[in-house]
């Protein structure tokens, strides 16, 4: 009889541990519940503001390019699903045989933000149109935008200046823009080195101006960062050498073929018609028919 009381006494107290367990596990799952609801309100809000960007950025984005004689222009920006940073202008100078192309990325809204006001307030100032050198330009962005940055954040900057007395462009790359200059008759691509690191909080590097000459038909594309770090199924990034190798298949297309082309390619390649980063690509070509007319 004793051992029966015993596990009848050890049966109740398991009983009472598990009501106990129970009733511990649904105050666990209306927690669960609440914590769920309100991420759930979080990522929503994260959404609608990050739709809120992407609008905005795609309105500040030129809509309308300068007609400037002897080159022809194709621009394309795609705003990412998760991410985002990219602004780019095409601009002519108050000297009319001049003209600036600016494109930009950053590594999330908030640094593309602070780095398109700083653009707009250096525009407004005219800094950029009264000639002053690409490196000059990026300095004075750089002193206003460095001291800002937060964590690690980082962004890249393309600023180039082309002068149609001579058909030369002067340009500072800082971080990562992918640039090349496509030589009308050659297979072979020159790659346009970055003159300095990207613009982070420890940037202290005094950027520096390079120039290309343009001839006939020469074309010079330009790529924010979201192209060539594009994945695809695998994980794996398209990479500079996936952005070259859709150039150079298309060398005798037209501006907009090139374009559509790049994009097609990485498109293919990813597998997703909306990029997760931002995607930035800008082409320019010399037209040769007003390059003879201006030696003239």
């Amino acid at each position: 009889m004793a051992d029966e009381s015993e596990l009848k006494e050890r049966i109740s107290e398991l009983e009472h541990e598990l009501a106990v367990k129970e009733a511990e596990l649904h105050r666990y799952r209306l927690e669960l519940s609440k914590a769920n609801g309100a991420l759930e309100k979080m990522i929503h809000q994260i959404s609608q503001e990050l739709k809120l960007a992407q609008t905005l950025q795609k309105l500040l984005s030129p809509t309308e390019l300068p007609n400037v004689q002897g080159f022809e222009f194709s621009t394309k920006f795609l705003p990412g699903t998760r991410s985002g940073g990219d602004y780019f202008d095409i601009f002519e100078h108050e000297d009319k045989l001049k003209f600036g192309i600016l494109i930009s990325s950053a590594s999330g809204y908030s640094l593309s933000s602070l780095l398109l006001s700083v653009i707009i307030k250096i525009s407004s100032q005219m800094e950029a149109r009264k000639g002053l050198e690409p490196h000059k330009v990026v300095a004075l962005l750089a002193k206003e935008v460095v001291p800002a940055i937060q964590n690690e954040d980082k962004a890249s900057l393309f600023y180039g200046v082309v002068d149609r007395r001579s058909y030369e462009m002067q340009y500072c790359s800082v971080g990562t823009i992918d640039g090349f200059l496509q030589v009308y008759g050659q297979d072979s691509l020159v790659e346009l080195l970055p003159t300095g690191p990207s613009l982070g909080k420890d940037y202290n590097t005094e950027p520096q101006s390079h120039a290309i000459q343009l001839n006939p038909r020469d074309r010079v594309i330009l790529a924010t960062e979201g192209l060539k770090t594009a994945q695809n199924s695998l994980g794996v990034s398209w990479g500079g050498h996936g952005l070259a190798e859709a150039i150079s298949r298309t060398p005798k297309q037209g501006v907009h073929e090139l374009r559509n082309e790049i994009l097609f390619a990485n498109e293919k390649y990813t597998g997703k018609t909306d990029p997760v980063r931002d995607q930035t690509l800008i082409i320019t070509e010399v037209k040769d028919r007003v390059i003879k007319l201006a030696k003239n």
